[in-house]
């Protein structure tokens, strides 16, 4: 009894001196300011390592190289140090014994390291934790997204594990009130959830954003990554996140602006705001970006929107730079350059010499974007182009993917001078089967613009290329009409333009829209909506569907939203059943929420509902406003130059409409130095057709005197004839009421309307407005007046002209085909004799 209790005494002094010691070694690799400090230790304590002590050194190794600057830190010389294999072997071999969240800490730290994916003991990890997890062994929610993010980096997106994890988040997701732990899990498993749970998720994230005062800037770019990865432009999250970025603006640096800049772009959102914030702390700060990578950024972002002295900086320190530039910068470079219209021959020079030395770096779809912005660009290095051509061929010889094959076909049209090999046709045939709407979009313009220029040139190219062609049709037929489900086939349209679709499957594809009518639900209609606007079609029942849906569901679609719907039914003019109770519904909707609106849509939004004859006065009031308009300015200067100049153009429109029909305003007419300036730089030139017409019009009414060409009315509206008839149908000279605009040939300018009033035409005299209609004024296969000239038509007659529409379908058409024939239709028309 003496003797067992002397080794039970014995074995318990043992054992508290190894716990002392241990706990002193954890204590030691805690305090170790230097890396050398950890691998010494480890070095000296090979065989008193427990898995604890292992997990703890490599997170110890990551937690002293997260502190330093990027630049300075070592995890080289910490990967090849013959310490670190130590602790990566005994680590794996103790990876059973490990604590649940101990493995996902060491799993986190060789990551940040840069260990290899396939590494051992990154493999053992993963294996481990999945074992866990199969196993039903909770993770608490910090570890579990943790072990998402790991799985995340290491490209394991469609991994059975990852499926496992996002199960577990299905079942916990209620119980989620962190948005940090949230918006990793969300990026994490965006690959492997389905539409419902992707929409959970993403009504999770929006509250826990409402729900918190304070939230940090990495966590809503995060949430802009989620929408990017399951690419969807999802408003109500967009705009919450943009108010985080711009509340956190001051501890935005270049790195974190130009991602944010970047994810706007691919998700198709935009936020004039954040733009002059972005542009305000880089101008600011501009010589501090001296290395390439942080120029690089500084570029994309800041020279779209840069100020004429600034864009100058840009360039002059990109061509001192361009030799430092590695190949992704390269496209960066280029692609902004695009963006900026920028031509800069010094610039493009430098950039084209330097491109042979990374040409041979680029996956093939860099190849394609390289080779289109240096055509957009009038690059005009043929030699360079040669080296991109034979890189092209090498890489559509080996394609198997028909994404691919058809974006390597397409870019390959654009190459100036190329000599197309029957390769590339034969090619194309073989993956057509294989190829979506868009795919085989970009095949058949490539097709055709080779056969009109004439660059096939092998016997029977001809025979071959009409095969081809009736191939594309026929695959193009073949997969619409195998559609079953509205969703995909709004999916595939999205990117699909061009004469071929419109020419071929334009119709095909507006009947299959109609058979899936019942499939178009408040989720879809703005898809349906932007298809009809781009196709610029007038189809009533797929209009009536699209008008009772969006009634119903009034509240579930965004205000943002419904400004492109009633943007499809103000340009296609298009009256639905109810339209009284649509548009009021829908700008209720708006007026209630115009918060979520940027100073230049509500420019945009008033002008939409100004067409279709609608001016709530919330929404003018608010528009025309003197700290509105300034506001505008300011956010115009950094708006891309085409939506600026739409912008600018739209506020003159809705301007001149509220001055119109709307007098009890009272708001004033001020765009007119913006009209002249605008007619000033125009080029405007009197087409033959306008001068065979004004003939005849001499011919019809006796003299040149009688008949004006290109006038312009009060409030700028040009049209292409005006004549004045007295109560007796009889033609009255116009010739001294001409007033010249200078520097506009040809055209002639009326002033006020309040002096025509006091310069009153003789009791029962017209004027008379002749206006001819071409294609764009009609809705595709229809004689229905689109929204514009509709409105045009309006306003003239409020102006006081007798509007004479003349449709191109009549004028063309073969009843009219001799001179005698056209004379006599404008004679009936003028003179009001059918």
């Amino acid at each position: 009894m003496f003797c067992l209790r002397q080794v039970c005494l014995f074995t318990l002094r043992h054992y508290q001196a190894r716990t002392l010691s241990s706990d002193l070694l954890l204590s030691q690799i805690n305090s170790c300011t230097h890396e050398d400090e950890v691998f010494s230790l480890v070095g000296r304590n090979k065989a008193r390592l427990s898995e604890k002590h292992v997990g703890i050194a490599l997170n110890m190794l990551w937690q002293l190289q997260k502190k330093k600057p990027l630049l300075l830190r070592t995890n080289d010389y910490i990967r090849n140090h013959s310490q670190f294999l130590t602790l990566c072997i005994l680590a794996e071999n103790k990876v059973e014994h490990m604590e649940d969240e101990a493995i996902v800490d060491t799993l986190y730290s060789i990551l940040r390291l840069n260990v290899e994916d396939h590494d051992s003991l990154a493999e053992a990890l993963v294996t481990e934790a999945w074992k866990r997890l199969e196993r039903q062994v909770l993770l608490s929610l910090p570890a579990l997204s943790k072990f998402a993010l790991c799985l995340y980096k290491q490209r394991r997106h469609f991994s059975p594990v990852i499926g496992k994890v996002a199960h577990i988040v299905d079942m916990k997701l209620n119980s989620i009130q962190d948005i940090r732990i949230l918006s990793v899990l969300m990026i994490s498993i965006s690959d492997v959830i389905s539409q419902s749970f992707r929409d959970r998720l993403l009504q999770k994230a929006g509250q826990l954003l409402e729900e918190k005062d304070e939230v940090h800037f990495n966590y809503a770019k995060r949430i802009l990554q989620f929408l990017q990865n399951v690419k969807l432009r999802y408003h109500p999250l967009l705009e919450k996140c943009n108010k985080i970025f711009l509340k956190s603006a001051s501890r935005l640096d270049i790195h974190s602006i130009s991602l944010i800049f970047g994810l706007y772009e691919q998700l198709g959102f935009d936020n004039a705001e954040f733009r002059l914030v972005a542009k305000q702390l880089l101008s600011e700060t501009i010589d501090d970006y001296y290395d390439p990578e942080t120029f690089a950024k500084l570029f994309f972002t800041l020279g779209p929107m840069a100020g004429s002295r600034v864009r100058e900086r840009l360039l002059v320190t990109a061509v001192r730079m361009a030799e430092e530039f590695s190949s992704h910068q390269v496209l960066v470079i280029l692609k902004t350059m695009q963006k900026m219209k920028c031509r800069n021959s010094h610039l493009l020079k430098k950039m084209a010499s330097i491109l042979h030395k990374h040409l041979d770096s680029y996956h093939v779809l860099q190849l394609v974007k390289l080779a289109q912005y240096l055509v957009v660009l009038r690059c005009h290095n043929l030699e360079l182009f040669a080296k991109l051509k034979m890189l092209l061929f090498g890489f559509l010889k080996s394609s198997v993917i028909p994404a691919d094959t058809a974006a390597i076909i397409r870019v390959l049209a654009m190459l100036p001078s190329l000599q197309v090999e029957e390769i590339i046709i034969n090619k194309a045939a073989a993956v057509l089967p294989q190829c979506r709407l868009h795919h085989l979009n970009c095949i058949a313009t490539a097709v055709v613009k080779w056969n009109h220029y004439d660059q096939l040139h092998w016997q029977n190219s001809s025979e071959l290329c009409v095969k081809l062609l009736q191939k594309l049709n026929d695959c193009g037929f073949q997969r619409l009409q195998k559609g079953n489900n509205l969703n995909l086939l709004l999916e595939e349209l999205t990117h699909v333009n061009g004469e071929w679709f419109a020419e071929v499957l334009s119709e095909e594809t507006m009947a299959m829209c109609q058979r899936l009518i019942d499939q178009i639900t408040w989720a879809n209609v703005l898809q349906l909506s932007f298809f009809l606007i781009k196709t610029n079609h007038r189809c009533p029942s797929l209009l009536d569907r699209i008008a009772s849906v969006t009634v119903e569901n009034i509240d579930k679609i965004h205000p943002f939203e419904i400004y492109f719907i009633l943007f499809l039914f103000s340009a296609v003019n298009y009256d639905p059943p109810a339209n009284e109770e649509f548009f009021e519904n829908c700008i209720q909707h708006l007026i209630s929420d115009l918060s979520c609106f940027e100073t230049h849509h509500l420019v945009l939004l008033g002008h939409v509902l100004a067409v279709a004859g609608y001016f709530p006065p919330v929404l003018i009031t608010r528009i025309f406003n003197v700290s509105f308009l300034s506001k505008l300015d300011a956010q115009l200067e950094v708006l891309p130059d085409t939506l600026k100049q739409r912008v600018r153009s739209c506020l003159m429109k809705l301007n001149r409409a509220v001055c119109l029909e709307c007098p009890e305003f009272h708001i004033p007419w001020f765009h007119e130095p913006y009209c002249q300036r605008v007619f000033r730089n125009s080029n405007s030139r009197i087409n033959p057709l306008r001068q065979h017409v004004h003939r005849m019009l001499i011919e019809i009414l006796g003299g040149s005197h009688y008949a004006r060409i290109s006038v312009l009315t009060p409030y700028y509206y040009e049209i292409d004839f005006e004549c004045i008839l007295d109560e007796n149908k009889k033609p009255l000279s116009c010739m001294a009421q001409n007033i010249p605009l200078d520097d506009v040939e040809g055209m002639h300018l009326r002033r006020d309307i309040k002096d025509e009033g006091r310069k009153a035409l003789p009791p029962g005299a017209q004027r008379i407005a002749l206006e001819f209609l071409d294609s764009k004024a009609f809705s595709k296969d229809s004689r229905h007046l689109k929204g514009e000239p509709a409105l045009k038509k309006r306003h003239l007659e409020m102006l006081g002209y007798r509007v004479v529409q003349i449709p191109h379908f009549e004028w063309n058409s073969m009843v009219l085909s001799t001179k005698g024939e056209q004379l006599e239709y404008l004679r009936r028309h003028l003179f009001g004799v059918h």
